[in-house]
Parts: C-alpha cells; sequence; structure tokens
C-alpha cells in the first residue's frame, strides 16, 4: 500500500508549495512583523525610480527613432511640441472661425443703462466735454477717442488764447482730414493743460495742433496725449475719466447733452389761430420795406 501511495504521488507531478511567512515590515522569514527589532522598509522610492528609469528609457527610444529627415506626418505624437507665441494667445483682437465651421458661444452684450425705444437710440449719447484751465484761462476739452492728434480750431483759439500766432511751432508733412473734408494745419502750440480736481489739479503738457478750418468750439484731446498719459474714461452708469495710474481721483464730464432737432410732423394750431384772427388786418409800413 505504501509503495502504490508513492508511485501516485511520483506520478501526480509537483508536490503543493508550502506557504511561506514572511514580515511586512522587514520582509524575512525569520519572524513576524509583531516580533520584528529593525525599522520599517521602504519600498516605494525603488519602484518610482524603476518607473522614472523605464520612461526615460521609452523616450530616448523614441528620440532615436526619429531623424532629422523624417517627414512631420510620421513623428509619433510623443515628439510633437506645440509653441505659442504670448502675442499669439493673449490676443485682444477679435476670433474669426474658418468657413467651414459655425460661430459657436455668442453671447448678447450686458447693457450698463435703459435701452431706448426702437428708432431712438441715438438719444442715448452723451458729451465727453469737460472744463479745463490753460495759461489761467478757462477753456473746453473734449476727450474724443477717434482723434488721431490734438487739434483746436484757430477761430476758438483766438477767443481764448489771443497773441497764438506769435508762439506757433511749424508743422511739416502733416496731412488731416475729418470724414470727408480736408483739414489744414497752421502749426503747433506748446501748452499746458490743467484738470482741476478737489484733491489735487492734475497739469498736463501738452502739443495742440491749430487748425485753419476746425469749426468746433472746444480742443479736441486725440489718442496722442490720452495713450501718453493714460486717461481712461468709464462709460457706466456714474461717467467719468482718470489720468495715468491714479484710479481713485476721478473727473467728471460736463453736464452738456447734445440737442438734436426733432421734425414734428403736428401742425401748430395755436399759431395757426393767431395767424388767421389777429393777422388778418396786419400791413408792414412802407417805411420798413427794403430799398
Amino acid at each position: 500500500m505504501e509503495s502504490k501511495m508513492v508511485a501516485k504521488i511520483s506520478r501526480g507531478g509537483k508536490r503543493p508549495e508550502r506557504l511561506v511567512l514572511k514580515c511586512h515590515k522587514c520582509g524575512s522569514t525569520s519572524n513576524l512583523a509583531n516580533a520584528c527589532t529593525k525599522k520599517t522598509k521602504i519600498n516605494e522610492v525603488q519602484v518610482i525610480e524603476e518607473v522614472q528609469c523605464t520612461e526615460e528609457k521609452e523616450e530616448s527610444d523614441l528620440d532615436s527613432e526619429v531623424s532629422e529627415d523624417t517627414p512631420v506626418e510620421d513623428y509619433p505624437i510623443e515628439n510633437i511640441t506645440a509653441f505659442f507665441e504670448v502675442t499669439e494667445v493673449h490676443t485682444h483682437l477679435p476670433k474669426y472661425s474658418e468657413d467651414c465651421h459655425n460661430l459657436i458661444n455668442i453671447q448678447d452684450a450686458r447693457m450698463c443703462k435703459t435701452k431706448p425705444a426702437r428708432g431712438k437710440g441715438y438719444t442715448a449719447g452723451a458729451s465727453c466735454i469737460t472744463s479745463i484751465l490753460m495759461n489761467d484761462i478757462e477753456a473746453k476739452v473734449n476727450s474724443n477717442t477717434g482723434a488721431f492728434f490734438t487739434c483746436v480750431g484757430k477761430d476758438y483759439f483766438q477767443a481764448i488764447l489771443p497773441g497764438w500766432k506769435n508762439h506757433l511751432l511749424p508743422i511739416v508733412g502733416v496731412k488731416a482730414s475729418s470724414t470727408s473734408n480736408n483739414m489744414y494745419p497752421l502749426g503747433i502750440l506748446d501748452t499746458n493743460l490743467v484738470f482741476p480736481h478737489p484733491a489735487g489739479n492734475i497739469r498736463m503738457k501738452t502739443e495742440i495742433v491749430v487748425m485753419d478750418n476746425c469749426t468746433s468750439h472746444h480742443i479736441i484731446a486725440g489718442n496722442d496725449y490720452l495713450n501718453i498719459h493714460g486717461i481712461d474714461i468709464d462709460n457706466h452708469k456714474d461717467r467719468y475719466f482718470t489720468i495715468g495710474e491714479n484710479k481713485r481721483q476721478k473727473f467728471a464730464f460736463s453736464n452738456m447733452t447734445k440737442q438734436i432737432s426733432i421734425v414734428s410732423s403736428k401742425k401748430d394750431t395755436y399759431k395757426e389761430e393767431f395767424v388767421a384772427n389777429q393777422l388778418v388786418e396786419a400791413q408792414i409800413n412802407p417805411a420798413l420795406s427794403p430799398k
């Protein structure tokens, strides 16, 4: 019987492996964790180092496979790196999609004020004129962001600053136009514009181009000095503008609204009654008639 059992075991193949107990702290088979006197063995660092080595080896293999003569289409994705300039990524220019794609993510602009009735949108305009001092004389300045340089008409300049022709600097090679009309510069006047404020007046040294045929009744502050001195116009509920980095010192615009003449289709009944009843028998004295 015993010989048969031995033969059966030998024919059956390998014996079942014996369970080996190890200490999960030091990895030794001579003791268990509850009786271990050694410090805990840290295996995570070794594993991380092995993973990093394998990744570096794979990257080196990929780099060795790609040569300078390899076309871009055959490059692996891991070897393709995109470089963007800051001016291209962070730009304020309008974004246009390709012709084959439709525009997406369109939002309506939020209104800060009540929208006028339909057909009355032009009544929402506001003035950008403020009062300043130029050579201790009060003047008006219009912060026009559409003007290329600061200019003024000779008639308005003559009224506020007589004798300006004696201090005029020559100007050469400048062509100016307003809408469809050409403007003719006479020269440049170097002067100071003082913006009054209760917290402290701001003086701005400015070169103003005097125009021959400019009919405006104020000085037009163009983009040249708006950019140089950092003049920002805020068009929120309380309209104001700031000069330079001090955004707390706010300058207000003059309370002036552009008067728009609206032609009425209704007839003035009072005027018609007055003409029909009171001026029927009225006559003009012949002595008042022109000769």
